[in-house]
């Protein structure tokens, strides 16, 4: 379970007498599986979650058995609700010091069903960053959360990599999305959405003029529409076969971008099929050596081979004199 799906779980619990699993799962936007599974998880935890059945009854929480949420403030709840048991994204919203006094009042009244436990925040750590990622300067969320939140226009001075030199753009904000430890800023520029990595906006200021943005769209639509086109459009998929031996390390380095297909497996290699956004990020199958042979696109193979005929006169052997 996420930590902001965690906490909106008990807020709700904490709020509402009884709530049916159905409604659970509707408010935070999940199936009723992951609700199902959430509330065993909760109920392992040893917190004192019931269900009853019939028309009149619910998921509840015991009163004063829970954790006391009610004593937390509109601003606290709405900062555990984003970040959660996350230290390091409540810093870069600047909501360190609201998350500390909420997570202090949530532990100063233990369950008397619990009090046995040591506390959550004490045995669960949540770091978001990925793997071996510098520090990144640029804009930080906590510098915008005042911007977005007033509904102004902003005009940004992106550095993209697909430019040669920064453009100043004029974008009505959705919203910052923070996707596998990295922060977006999403938002329409002349009426189509976008999404602007924080670390690439050179400088911004904020422009008098309420935000333009699209009749039913939210942030939450607006990222997830985003992040579907990042995913299917403009998409390179590559037929190859991967050696046994280097079959398990190709999974973790690709994650869902490859595809095994187990119809096409031999004591050798397993086929596969690997997606890249842009042609050119295939070069990342370049450290596996011979242990991966590209099928296809013919593309794919002829950028290979051009960056392996480089790479070979690159450390080709000085001539002797």
């Amino acid at each position: 379970m996420t930590p902001d799906r965690f906490f909106s779980l008990m807020l709700l619990l904490a709020s509402r007498d009884a709530v049916t699993t159905q409604g659970l799962a509707s408010a935070l936007g999940v199936s009723l599986r992951t609700i199902t599974r959430d509330l065993n998880w909760l109920r392992d935890a040893g917190l004192p979650v019931t269900a009853q059945r019939g028309r009149l009854g619910g998921v509840t929480m015991l009163p004063g058995s829970g954790l006391d949420l009610t004593r937390l403030t509109p601003g606290e709840r709405d900062h555990l609700s984003l970040a959660g048991l996350d230290e390091r994204q409540r810093a870069e919203l600047n909501a360190s010091v609201e998350g500390r006094r909420a997570l202090s009042k949530i532990a100063a009244a233990p369950s008397r069903r619990v009090h046995e436990l040591l506390p959550l925040t004490d045995v669960v750590h949540v770091d978001s960053r990925p793997w071996l990622r510098a520090h990144t300067s640029g804009t930080t969320p906590a510098s915008l959360i005042g911007p977005v939140r007033r509904g102004r226009r902003l005009r940004i001075e992106y550095d993209s990599s697909r430019e040669s030199c920064p453009r100043d753009l004029v974008v009505d904000p959705y919203g910052l999305f923070a996707k596998a430890g990295t922060w977006y800023l999403v938002a329409d520029c002349a009426r189509v959405p976008r999404m602007y990595r924080l670390g690439r906006i050179t400088t911004w200021k904020e422009v008098d003029q309420p935000r333009r943005i699209r009749e039913s769209q939210t942030l939450a639509t607006v990222a997830a529409a985003l992040v579907d086109q990042w995913d299917h459009d403009h998409v390179t998929e590559v037929s190859a076969t991967i050696d046994q031996a280097q079959m398990e390390r190709a999974q973790r380095i690709f994650g869902l971008r490859l595809v095994r297909d187990d119809h096409q497996e031999s004591a050798t290699g397993h086929k596969v099929t690997i997606r890249f956004l842009h042609l050119q990020d295939v070069r990342a199958l370049l450290p596996f050596g011979s242990a991966i042979t590209v099928h296809g696109p013919t593309e794919a193979r002829a950028h290979l081979r051009d960056l392996a005929t480089d790479l070979a006169h690159h450390y080709a052997p000085s001539p002797t004199s």
